[in-house]
C-alpha cells in the first residue's frame, strides 16, 4: 500500500469479511521514511483486533519510520538590506522565505525545528533571562513592565507575553501597549484577559522579598536579535530565521508543524477500539494553536481555564473553605486515545511535539505504554484519565454512574521522558487524573520544568473514582527547571489502596524565578490526598510536603537511608536502558541542596484535649515521623524533628487541636561530639528532652546567652564533662523565655548513669551549674522548686 490510511482500510475490510488470512493477526509494516500526514490517522471500533488476532503497526526492522504532522520549509534566501523593526545586529545575518500557504491562507505555527533542534521564537530577553513585572491591575486587566533600551513596543501586532505564576505560566496575546516614561502598560486580548485577571490561583506574584512574577515578550521582528531565533510575519507572508554558526541554510532541514493530532484512536463507551498496537514508530511535528488564537491560562498540569473566578462567599457542599471556581479544557495531543482497551505503544518515539505527546483521555482500560522515548515536547509527555470534563467545576469529585468512563488498569512502564514541558512549563512528565488501578513503573523522568509525576485531581477528600493506583520504582531527577510548588511525585485527593513505593527522586534544579525559592519537595501529597502508602522511596533528604491531607496516609522508611538495592533497581530496566543515550540535562543550571537542621515543635493543650497515644502514633505514621520523636509532659507535647518538615507540620499539626503551637528553630548552643570531643558519634542514639524558662529579667537573659556563646572557649571543662558522659549532642533552643534542651545519648543507655560522669574529677562543671541556676525557672505547671522538666517519649 502507498499510505498508512490505505493499509488500515485494507485491514478493516479483512476484519469485516472475517478473512481466514488474519487468524493470527494483522501486521502493517512500514518501511523506512519520513511520512508527511495531511490529516490524522484514525482508528475506529471497526479496526479492532482480538487477543488472538491483534492489529499491529510496526516499523520495518531497524528502520526509522517518522509519521510527521509537519512540513519542510524551503526556498531560503539571505535577507539583503533591512526591514522595518529588524534590530541592527541582525542586519546581514537573517535568512527569509515565504510562509507556506495552506487552505488558502498562511500557515500559522508556534514551533520551528532546524536539523531536529527546536529554534527559539523571537523574544525580548536573551537566553534564559526574563524580566520582572512592575504591577498587575486586576480591575483594569493590565500589567506594567519596565521598558528595555533600543526596543520600541509601539504598534507591534501579534506580540505575546509569557508570565510565570507560581506553578503555571500564562500565554497572553497583547492587545495594546501604552508607554508611560520608562514603563509600558500592556492590555490583552479576550478571553484570556478576563480569565487571567479574575482567577485567584495561580495569580501574578508581587513580592519585595522574592521578586515579582517573571515574564518575557515574544513574536515580534524587533526581538529577532540573536542566532537561533525566528519570526513569522503573517502580515507580509514572510518567515525569518537567524541561523546559528553551525547551521548551513543551503542544506539545513527546517520543519514547522501543521497537524494538532497525528493519530487518533476513537471508540465509544459501548464499542471500544481494542487490540491495536504501535511498535517502533516515531510520531513527530505536531502543532497546538490555542495560545495564538485564544490565549492559554492554565489552572494546573497544563489544563487551561475556560472560566475561573474568586467566590464572594467561600464554601461549596463538598468543601466549606473553597473560595474559587474553575472550569478547564484539555490541550491537544499528538496521539489521542478514547474508549480503548488492550491497545499499546511500545518502543515508539514521541519527539518535536507542540503540546501533549500521548493522551489516553477517557474510558481506557488494560492498555500499555512501554519502552518509549518522549523528548522535546512542549507540554506533558503522557496524560491519562479524566481530569475534569469542560462542564464540570474542577473541585467536584468525579465518580460517574457508568464506571466504563474511568480509565482502569492501564500501565505505563520503562519509558524515558526527557526535555518535556519545554513550552508550557506547568505541564508534567506523566499526568494521571481520575484513574483506577494504574501502574506507573520503572520510568525515568528528567529535565522537566515542573513535577515529574502528578497523580489525581479534584482537591477533595470525598470518595471518588480513584483507587488502587501504584507509582513504583521510577527514577525522577533534574526537575523543577522553572516552576516550584513542585515535587518529583505529586498527588491530589482520596485514592484508597494506592501506593508510592521504591522510587528514587533526586536533583531538583534551582529555578531562577521561583516565587518561593524553598518551596520545592521530593514528595508532595496535596489537598485531600488520603489512603496512600508512601514507603521505601529514596530521596537525599526528607523534604516532603503534606498539605491539607485527608485520613489514613502511611509514611514509612522514606529518605536517604533506604536500601541501596531499591536505589539501584529504580528507573529503566536493563532491556530498556539503551534509551538512556537520549537523556538530556541542563548542565548550566545548579541543583538545590536542602539544609537539614533540627527544630522543636511544642503543642499546648487544654488538659482534657490531650491526644491519646493511639492518635499520636497514627499521626506519626501519616506524617513520616517516628513515634520516638514525639514526647509528652502534663498537657504539652514536643516533636523533635527536621527543619525540612516544618512547612508540612505547620499545617498537619493543626489537626491535633492544640490551643497553642510553638516552633523552636533558634539553636543558640550546640555541642557536637565530633567537633568538641574529636570523636565520631555512635551509630544510634536516643534523645532526652527537657524544658525550662529563663527568668524575666532581660539583663540576666543576656548574661545567660553570653555564657553559652563563649562556653567552648572560656569554659572548656564543660565540653570535657560532656565528652566523658558520652553525650553525642547537646542543643538548646529558645523561643521568647522558654528553653528546649536536647541531650542525645547512646541508644540503650540511661541519662541517670551518664550524667554523674560530667562532674567526675571536673569541679568546673559544678561551678557552671551553680551559676546557671540564677538564670532559670520552671515553665507553667511545674512545682515550686522544679526547674527543668523531662518530656517522656510516647514510644
Amino acid at each position: 500500500m502507498a499510505t498508512l490510511n490505505a493499509a488500515i482500510r485494507k485491514a478493516r475490510e479483512l476484519r469485516r469479511l472475517d478473512d481466514i488470512s488474519i487468524k493470527n493477526g494483522i501486521q502493517i509494516i512500514i518501511s523506512s521514511g519520513f511520512y508527511q500526514l495531511h490529516e490524522p490517522v484514525v482508528f475506529r471500533p471497526e479496526d479492532s483486533g482480538t487477543k488472538e488476532s491483534p492489529t499491529l503497526i510496526v516499523a520495518e526492522a531497524n528502520e526509522k519510520v517518522i509519521l510527521s504532522g509537519g512540513v519542510k520549509i524551503k526556498g531560503w534566501k539571505k535577507l539583503t538590506g533591512s526591514i522595518l523593526g529588524l534590530p541592527k545586529e541582525a542586519i546581514g545575518k537573517v535568512w527569509v522565505t515565504d510562509v507556506p500557504n495552506f487552505d488558502g491562507s498562511d500557515l500559522q505555527f508556534r514551533q520551528l525545528w532546524v536539523n531536529g533542534q527546536k529554534a527559539t521564537r523571537a523574544k525580548n530577553y536573551s537566553g534564559n533571562a526574563m524580566g520582572r513585572i512592575l504591577s498587575w491591575n486586576s480591575k483594569t486587566q493590565t500589567c506594567k513592565i519596565p521598558l528595555q533600551k533600543n526596543i520600541n513596543l509601539a504598534n507591534i501586532k501579534g506580540m505575546e507575553m509569557l508570565i510565570h505564576q507560581w506553578w503555571a505560566i500564562a500565554n497572553l496575546r497583547v492587545k495594546s501597549v501604552k508607554i508611560e516614561g520608562n514603563t509600558a502598560e500592556l492590555s490583552f486580548m479576550q478571553p484570556e484577559s478576563r480569565i487571567q485577571s479574575e482567577h485567584p490561583w495561580p495569580a501574578p506574584w508581587i513580592s519585595e522579598k522574592t521578586g515579582n512574577s517573571a515574564f518575557y515578550l515574544s513574536n515580534a521582528i524587533q526581538f529577532l536579535d540573536e542566532p537561533g531565533e525566528w519570526f513569522e510575519d503573517l502580515l507580509n507572508h514572510k518567515l525569518y530565521y537567524w541561523p546559528k554558526a553551525t547551521e548551513n541554510m543551503a542544506s539545513a532541514e527546517i520543519i514547522v508543524p501543521v497537524l494538532e493530532n497525528l493519530v487518533k484512536i476513537e471508540g465509544t463507551i459501548d464499542n471500544l477500539v481494542s487490540f491495536v498496537g504501535f511498535k517502533g514508530i516515531s510520531f513527530e511535528h505536531s502543532t497546538w494553536l490555542r495560545p495564538s488564537k485564544q490565549g492559554h491560562v492554565p489552572h494546573q498540569a497544563g489544563m487551561y481555564m475556560l472560566d475561573a473566578y474568586k467566590l464572594d462567599k467561600a464554601g461549596t457542599p463538598d468543601k466549606p473553605t473553597l473560595e474559587n471556581q474553575a472550569w478547564v479544557g484539555r490541550p491537544a495531543a499528538a496521539v489521542e486515545v478514547t474508549y480503548a482497551k488492550n491497545t499499546s505503544f511500545e518502543n515508539c518515539y514521541f519527539e518535536h511535539l507542540a503540546s501533549t505527546g500521548l493522551d489516553y483521555k477517557k474510558g481506557t482500560s488494560d492498555n500499555e505504554i512501554k519502552g518509549n522515548l518522549f523528548k522535546d515536547i512542549g507540554g506533558s509527555a503522557i496524560l491519562i484519565g479524566t481530569f475534569s470534563d469542560e462542564a464540570t467545576e474542577v473541585h467536584l469529585p468525579y465518580n460517574p454512574s457508568d464506571k466504563r468512563e474511568i480509565s482502569t488498569n492501564d500501565k505505563i512502564e520503562n519509558n524515558l521522558i526527557t526535555d518535556v514541558t519545554n513550552e508550557d512549563w506547568g505541564a508534567v512528565g506523566i499526568g494521571a487524573g481520575y484513574v483506577q488501578g494504574i501502574k506507573i513503573l520503572h520510568n525515568e523522568i528528567n529535565n522537566v520544568s515542573y513535577s515529574g509525576i502528578s497523580l489525581g485531581w479534584g482537591w477533595t477528600k470525598t470518595p471518588n473514582a480513584m483507587k488502587n493506583n501504584t507509582i513504583s520504582a521510577n527514577k525522577i531527577h533534574h526537575y523543577g527547571k522553572h516552576l516550584y510548588d513542585v515535587a518529583g511525585i505529586y498527588t491530589l485527593s482520596a485514592q484508597p489502596g494506592s501506593f508510592i513505593t521504591e522510587n528514587v527522586i533526586d536533583s531538583i534544579y534551582k529555578a531562577p524565578y521561583a516565587h518561593l525559592p524553598e518551596h520545592w519537595f521530593y514528595l508532595y501529597t496535596d489537598e485531600g490526598s488520603s489512603y496512600f502508602t508512601i514507603k521505601n522511596n529514596w530521596t537525599p533528604t526528607e523534604k516532603y510536603l503534606q498539605n491539607a491531607n485527608g485520613p489514613d496516609n502511611l509514611w514509612e522508611n522514606n529518605g536517604p537511608k533506604v536500601a541501596e538495592s531499591i536505589k539501584q533497581n529504580a528507573g529503566l530496566e536493563k532491556s530498556f536502558q539503551y534509551l538512556l543515550k537520549e537523556k538530556s540535562v541542563d548542565a548550566n543550571r545548579k541543583i538545590n541542596q536542602a539544609v537539614d537542621q533540627s527544630v522543636v515543635f511544642e503543642l499546648i493543650f487544654k488538659s482534657s484535649q490531650l491526644p491519646t497515644e493511639h492518635i499520636l502514633e497514627t499521626f506519626a505514621k501519616e506524617n513520616n515521623l517516628l513515634p520516638s520523636s514525639i514526647y509528652k509532659w502534663n498537657n504539652r507535647l514536643v516533636i523533635y524533628t527536621s527543619s525540612l518538615k516544618v512547612e508540612s507540620l505547620q499545617q498537619t499539626l493543626k489537626r491535633l487541636n492544640a490551643s497553642e503551637i510553638k516552633l523552636y528553630d533558634n539553636i543558640f548552643y550546640d555541642f557536637r561530639r565530633e567537633a568538641q570531643c574529636a570523636e565520631k558519634p555512635v551509630a544510634e542514639w536516643e534523645n532526652i528532652i527537657l524544658s525550662a524558662n529563663l527568668v524575666k529579667d532581660a539583663k540576666l537573659q543576656h548574661e545567660y546567652l553570653d555564657y553559652h556563646r563563649t562556653q567552648f572557649e572560656k569554659w572548656p571543662e564543660i565540653s570535657k564533662g560532656f565528652c566523658n558522659a558520652e553525650f553525642q549532642r547537646l542543643a538548646i533552643f529558645r523561643k521568647d523565655r522558654q528553653l528546649m534542651l536536647i541531650i542525645s545519648i547512646p541508644k540503650g543507655k540511661k541519662l541517670d548513669d551518664l550524667n554523674p560522669k560530667t562532674t567526675l574529677n571536673n569541679p568546673k562543671v559544678d561551678e557552671w551549674n551553680q551559676i546557671m541556676k540564677k538564670y532559670q525557672e520552671g515553665i507553667e505547671g511545674t512545682k515550686p522548686d522544679e526547674v527543668w522538666v523531662f518530656f517522656k517519649s510516647i514510644e
